[in-house]
């Protein structure tokens, strides 16, 4: 069998999967506290108890404090895993799915940075990469499709209320990436669209295609493949979304 061209790949209708991290402050030296996951009806909500110390921003705005070896959420103790329990967990998620597009809000300039930094200390990227049909960030895009809507801000959050009419409890991880997928079936993009902002862990450093031209009629991406059993890990959740921005970078 012949490999794909990258014309039949990027023509290809892959499932998608909507995903979002909560961590322990705003660098790039910060640390995964937990990784939400949906796809349709079906999700992923998993914890770890990181190696470093919640930045105190960052727990005011997610809720999550560490007290002797265990992880609270609003006061809430909640179940963890090891990081590596969890990106595997993640991959084995990703792989029910059939090569599913990765799709996050602000995720090319801080969650697949800390996911790839991730995957590299685990010697997982490899598999991460064979598992994903690409990475959309649904920031800029949401800015070339609303470029003519005036909108003050990006954020996921204001996003989902001015498009959607609906506020939500943001920096919750679970319910953050539930309600992107609500707001993606709005903005139904374009196949062209959707292909230039795909990239994958190797090219996220590089800047964003620039469209040339304004006429862009929104088509709907076709649906999601149904999967024959669902995947659900049940557990607390948190949040945050979107553009960068000093203490609500919608990643705490």
């Amino acid at each position: 069998m012949q490999p794909e061209t990258d014309e039949e790949e990027n023509s290809k209708q892959h499932p998608l999967v909507f995903f979002d991290l909560e961590t322990t402050g705003l660098g790039q030296d910060c640390e995964i506290i937990q990784l939400a996951a949906v796809s349709g009806g079906h999700s992923l909500n998993l914890y770890i108890i990181p190696r470093c110390r919640i930045q105190r921003g960052a727990a005011t705005v997610t809720g999550f404090k560490v007290r002797g070896q265990r992880l609270y959420l609003h006061r809430q103790l909640v179940f963890t895993n090891s990081l590596k329990e969890v990106v595997v967990s993640f991959l084995t998620f990703l792989q029910m799915l059939g090569r599913p597009l990765l799709i996050g809000h602000n995720i090319r300039s801080f969650d697949c940075p800390l996911l790839a930094r991730a995957l590299d200390e685990l010697d997982l990227r490899a598999e991460f990469q064979a598992s994903v049909s690409g990475c959309v960030d649904t920031l800029p895009l949401a800015r070339e499709l609303l470029r003519d809507r005036r909108l003050q801000s990006f954020r996921q959050e204001n996003l989902v209320r001015e498009l959607l009419g609906i506020n939500y409890k943001a920096h919750d991880a679970l319910e953050d990436v539930r309600t992107l997928q609500t707001l993606y079936g709005f903005l139904q993009p374009t196949q062209d669209v959707v292909c230039r902002h795909k990239f994958t862990l190797d090219t996220m450093e590089s800047k964003p295609a620039v469209p040339s031209s304004k006429s862009k009629i929104p088509l709907k991406l076709p649906g999601q493949r149904p999967l024959l059993e669902p995947f659900r890990q049940t557990g607390k959740e948190t949040k945050r979304h979107d553009e960068v921005d000093p203490l609500q970078h919608e990643h705490i």
